[in-house]
């Protein structure tokens, strides 16, 4: 059973999917990778479903930290593992639909500019981590 999900708590998937592509894409930032990027995260969203698509393309953008890396995942990966219990309490067939979507983003933003860095990399590691806490 499907449950309808907040207005804030569409917000919350939107954080995290939007916070981790950022994520990654702050790693190596650069004016003309920033484009490719968007274009590599707007197709990795385009390709969700059901309540995950519904909370991604819809609603206002969700507003996040610029300071820092560290600020930047402090706010973003608990988005992520709220996300998740969300999905679980609301929509659980939708759990691994945010899941992938949100990790084909990130990877397809590390591959959009010379491909996917060590550090690149790494972010992607606390992102599938933040994907996978119970809690």
């Amino acid at each position: 059973m499907v449950q309808e999900l907040t207005d804030e708590e569409r917000l919350t998937l939107k954080t995290g999917a939007f916070g981790a592509v950022f994520l990654v894409s702050n790693v190596d930032p650069g004016m003309l990778s920033v484009l490719k990027e968007s274009m590599a995260a707007s197709e990795a969203f385009a390709d969700a479903s059901g309540v995950v698509r519904a909370a991604l393309t819809s609603g206002p953008l969700p507003r996040l930290p610029r300071e820092s890396p560290p600020e930047i995942e402090a706010t973003v990966l608990p988005a992520l593992g709220r996300a998740v219990r969300i999905l679980r309490e609301k929509s659980p067939a939708d759990v691994a639909v945010y899941r992938e979507v949100v990790l084909a983003a990130a990877d397809r933003v590390a591959r959009a500019h010379a491909g996917v860095a060590p550090a690149e990399a790494a972010v992607i590691e606390r992102i599938r981590a933040a994907l996978t806490e119970v809690g």
